[in-house]
């Protein structure tokens, strides 16, 4: 082949193997100098049908990738693919580093994925299900998916990624869910294994499977919501933890959106900072917490409710904001009267950014006003009060009134 070939082709492969691929992914394989893949999919292709070079991938594979395709430039490049190379694939690593390179096109061959397979065989309608990748992920992760009712599907990392998902069901409080798993979706060894969480007797399996979930949570289990304001009982504080109402607010205010990034400056509990993650997958949020002891709990409340990926930085703001990823909003929940924080803050703000903060004392209110006197926004107060008990009767008791500045950073009422 001449050098002006430019394509990398990916082809998705099933279990089934060579004879569960369509005319054109077997033609783009015949063709093929190279073929790169794991070493399983690499074995389901005949040698007779395919004569190229075969390579398998190199672990860690993502930082090979970029020397792999320049090692091969100018030769018919195929990679090979577990089901649909699009959907938790190779075909997102291919491509953004062909682009970064500026170099080869992607031509992708897709092949029905595990998850479609899944919901075939489980007769579960696929725009219902929720999908979530374990693989190279924490598993904490799933927390976030578990809703009563709710029916998942997961992408397992290994054989023992079954009785990992059962153990933490049954240590979240899910051990009344129902487990199935699928193996070796549409290959001749297919095999269902089918139990709950509180009685899986499986501590291997085979290791290409899916995972479906049917959610049922335990009574006397806490009731997470899918919205901002979980309950106070959800975190492990030691009273520093903007309450539930106010908590509210303050994301309303924040107004989260996929893929942003939050600062959740004075992190206290991170209850900031892991609602706006639980929002969306894609959202993502650094807290930065002078206390190493409760940096450390911020990290375990993350886990707890499903958001480990939430960063905690340990150190005193504003010198520990340097160096951190432009945000797209920040939240000043402790601190406000150190020397140099609001302005910081406000400086990292790209336009059309974001600005949260509450305070409880009248010189943080003081300095809010003032920021809202030059930079416009939103002031208000918050104050929620709670029925209780006095004597044989009921009254209200309220809360410490909690100032909030709120403001877009190149609005028009900035």
């Amino acid at each position: 082949m001449n050098a002006a070939i430019s394509v990398v082709s990916v082809v998705g492969i099933g279990a089934d193997g060579w004879d569960g691929l369509p005319e054109g992914s077997r033609r783009v394989l015949r063709a093929a100098e190279v073929i790169v893949g794991g070493p399983r999919q690499l074995d389901l292709l005949p040698a007779a049908e395919c004569p190229g070079e075969r390579i398998a991938w190199p672990s860690p594979l993502r930082p090979a990738v970029p020397g792999l395709l320049a090692a091969h430039e100018g030769r018919a490049l195929a990679v090979l693919a577990s089901g649909d190379p699009s959907f938790y694939g190779i075909a997102r690593t291919l491509t953004e580093a062909t682009e970064a390179a500026g170099g080869r096109d992607i031509d992708i061959h897709p092949h029905p994925s595990s998850v479609s397979y899944a919901c075939a065989r489980l007769g579960w309608p696929l725009e219902a299900v929720d999908t979530l990748s374990l693989v190279a992920r924490p598993l904490d992760a799933l927390r976030a998916a578990l809703h009563p009712g709710r029916r998942l599907l997961l992408l397992g990392e290994g054989p023992e990624t079954p009785a990992r998902v059962a153990a933490l069901l049954r240590e979240a409080g899910w051990s009344g869910t129902r487990i199935r798993v699928l193996e070796q979706l549409g290959g001749p060894a297919e095999r269902l294994l089918d139990a709950t969480a509180a009685d899986w007797p499986h501590p291997r399996t085979d290791a290409l499977h899916v995972l479906a979930l049917d959610c049922v949570r335990d009574p006397g289990t806490l009731r997470l919501g899918a919205t901002p304001g979980l309950p106070d009982e959800a975190y492990e504080h030691d009273g520093q933890l903007t309450k539930r109402y106010v908590r509210a607010a303050t994301l309303a205010a924040l107004a989260p959106a996929p893929g942003e990034l939050l600062w959740d400056v004075g992190g206290g509990s991170g209850s900031i900072g892991v609602e706006w993650m639980r929002t969306h997958r894609d959202c993502r949020a650094i807290a930065v917490e002078k206390s190493p002891e409760r940096a450390a709990r911020i990290g375990r409340n993350a886990a707890a409710l499903g958001v480990p990926a939430l960063r905690v930085v340990t150190g005193p703001a504003p010198d520990a904001l340097a160096g951190l990823e432009t945000p797209d909003a920040v939240f000043v929940g402790g601190g406000l009267t150190a020397p140099g924080l609001l302005d910081t803050c406000w400086d990292a703000l790209p336009d059309g950014g974001r600005l949260v903060a509450n305070t409880v004392t009248l010189e943080s209110e003081a300095l809010l006003a003032r920021w809202y006197a030059r930079h416009g926004g939103e002031l208000i107060r918050l104050a929620v009060s709670a029925a209780v008990p006095v004597g044989g009767f009921t009254g209200w008791r309220q809360a410490m009134p909690v100032t909030q500045w709120s403001v877009t950073k190149g609005s028009t009422n900035a």
